[in-house]
This record gives structure tokens, sequence and C-alpha cells, in this order.
């Protein structure tokens, strides 16, 4: 299919049969719910009155098209929420201690026989406040609980989101948690990761050096971080007799996905493919006209295997709109194959201003029904 962005002149949809809004969150800002509802709000509050005479004839005549919204994520924030909307699962709060070990309530999912935890619920960064963060205490108990609660529960199949850890803790904290029941797990589960991370364990690419200072660690503990993650991956490869050390994505999350990976043979994938699969995305778009995504900013760097490439490389047949809060590389995204790159926020906007949120929807809306009114 020819994707030139050819002009096409719609209004409220006109024209369209069907529209899939496929949006990541625009981070700090809107949730990927609020703008996917947002866009939508665009396509459907057209206002008549911007059209010409001729466009109002045609549009008086054609029924509005049929709008599906789905929540996505890259198995950072969001992703529970994200898999849970689309696959339509139960979720489960629990009793459960966030990464200094304090109690809190946390959530996953459960769809049929499969749970999906986002690690973010209790070893995640934003639950600790600053001043408190320190990975050489945080720990990842708190995954270790919500992964026995649902094998008690009789779940066998995990999916994992790994982003936005506190933790630096290679896993050992989650193994704890689960004493000796981690060899049945190992047995009886079976483990995939969501993650884009593609670090080692260790080294100056792996996770100390990389993700350890921005969650609080100076050069020192950097170091003696990185230490003891290779100590660990040591021990650990002479009780397997193999090490996964080194396999991309074991440095995810302070190398949480090292202990998944060599203590569970998880399945790493990125975090948007994994989810894209599970909902059966492919089937989905079939029919549709015209498919939507976008996430906070986009650059040369969406095209390195963030959401809107993923969805783009899947819409092959299909018209693929990106929308993003900030756009760099306009022509190069064009290039790719997105038929139009669309920027939400106007260039005058100071930043601050432009994520409240308030303000980032009723850019989104307005943003979209200029496009309709070309």
């Amino acid at each position: 299919m020819d994707r030139k962005n050819d002009g096409l002149r719609l209004m409220d949809g006109a024209g369209y049969k069907k529209i899939i809004i496929a949006c990541d969150s625009y981070k700090g800002c809107l949730s990927s719910r609020e703008v996917n509802e947002a866009i939508a709000s665009g396509v459907k509050v057209w206002n008549a009155d911007d059209a010409s005479p001729e466009m109002n004839n045609l549009i008086s005549d054609t029924a509005s098209p049929e709008i599906i919204t789905l929540e996505m994520s890259d198995g950072g924030e969001g992703m529970l929420d994200a898999f849970l909307s689309a696959m339509k699962g139960e979720r489960v709060r629990i009793h459960a201690h966030d990464a200094l070990m304090r109690w809190i309530e946390a959530e996953y999912g459960i769809v049929d026989n499969t749970a999906i935890i986002e690690i973010a619920q209790t070893a995640g960064l934003a639950l600790i406040e600053p001043e408190q963060r320190n990975p050489m205490k945080a720990t990842s108990w708190g995954v270790g609980e919500m992964i026995m609660n649902a094998y008690r529960r009789g779940v066998r199949r995990f999916i994992v989101g790994l982003g936005g850890s506190a933790t630096s803790d290679c896993g050992i904290g989650m193994l704890k948690a689960m004493g000796d029941d981690w060899k049945k797990i190992r047995r009886e589960c079976s483990f995939v990761l969501a993650s884009d991370v593609t670090n080692p364990l260790c080294g100056e690419n792996g996770a100390a050096h990389v993700f350890a200072p921005q969650k609080g660690a100076d050069a020192k503990m950097v170091q003696m971080l990185d230490d003891r993650a290779r100590k660990f991956a040591e021990v650990s490869a002479k009780h397997f007799g193999y090490d996964r050390s080194m396999v991309p994505g074991a440095g995810a999350a302070g190398g949480l996905g090292y202990a998944f990976l060599q203590y569970f043979n998880a399945e790493a994938r990125p975090g948007a493919e994994l989810l894209l699969d599970e909902i059966g995305f492919d089937d989905l778009i079939q029919d549709a006209d015209l498919v939507i995504t976008g996430e906070g900013r986009s650059d040369r760097q969406t095209l390195m295997g963030k959401l809107p490439q993923r969805i783009l490389e899947h819409g092959a047949n299909q018209k693929i709109w990106l929308v993003s809060g900030g756009v760099s590389d306009r022509q190069v995204m064009l290039d790719a194959g997105f038929d139009r790159v669309i920027q939400i926020t106007p260039d005058s906007m100071p930043l601050e201003e432009a994520m409240k949120p308030d303000v980032a929807r009723n850019n989104i809306i307005k943003a979209i029904r200029r496009q309709f009114a070309l």
C-alpha cells in the first residue's frame, strides 16, 4: 500500500468505518487511556461550522465510524492497566512490601491461568520519596510476594513488566521472599518478561552503571552494586552450570531480569510487542481504515522499537497516524511510513503549561479536529 500522505479530506471520521486508537501514555501527564479518550473525543466532537458547505453535505450522509481504543504499554508505567483492559482480566489487591519493606497495597492481574505482574506495584521507584531512595537498601521482596500470592491461587504462567524499579538487588529480595518455593515455581511455572531494556547484568553497560544513579546511587555505590551483582552471578552460575548474566535484558529492573532469566528460564520480549500479540492486534486491525498511535514525544528513537514503530510494522495495510505531544525529525517519521505526524503542543507553549493534564487533553482534541477539517 502506498503510504504517501495523500491529503485525504475527511471530517468526523467521514469515509472511515473503523478507527483503532492505540497510544502509549504521555508520561507524567496523561495515561494511555486518557490519551486515547482525548483522541476519540477529537474525532467525535468535530464542529460542522468549521467545514465548507460541500463537506457538510458529505458528512450528513456518512455514518460515524466505529472507534476502538486500546490501552498500551511497553512493560513500564501502566502495564497492568493496559493488559487487564485488553484481556478482560481480574484485578487482585494484596498487602505487600515496597522496596524499603514498608507495608503497602499492591495489585496484579489474573487472566485465565496467567498473572500480570507489574513490578513497580511493589518495587517501584515512584513509591519511594526522593530523599529515601537508596539502591543499596532497596529490595525486590514485594515482587516475590506478588508471585507467591498468584502461585497459591493456582496461576502457572506469568507476564512480568520490568519497568520503573527502585531496586538494584538482582532479584535476591524476590527469591528470598519465595523461600524454598522458588524451586517448585521453577519447575511448574513459565515467565515472559515485558521489557525493552537490553543491558547485561554487569559491567559499564550493566544494571548498576546505567540505571542505579537515577535510583539514588553515587559513584561508590555504583561500583559496590556492580561487584555484588557480579558475585551473585558467579555463585548462581556454579549452581546451575550456566550463566545468563550477559543475556540482553539481564540488567533490567536492577537485575530482576537476570533473576528471572537465570532462575526461572524466562523469555524476554519487547513489552509493546508482547502486548500486541496477547490482545490479537493483527486480527483487530484487519478491517480498520485508520490506526492512530502516539507517545509523549516522538523523535528518531521512536523508530528503535517503541510502541508507534511496533504498530507501524503491524499495520502494513492501514493508514497510520502518529499523534505525540512533541515531534522532532518529522520527515524521518513520514519516510518511515506514518501517513501523518501530528504534534499536539503548539510551538509557542511552554513545556510546563503543556504538561498540565487538562491543557494536554484540550491540545489533543484541537489537533485531531484540525486533521479531520483539512
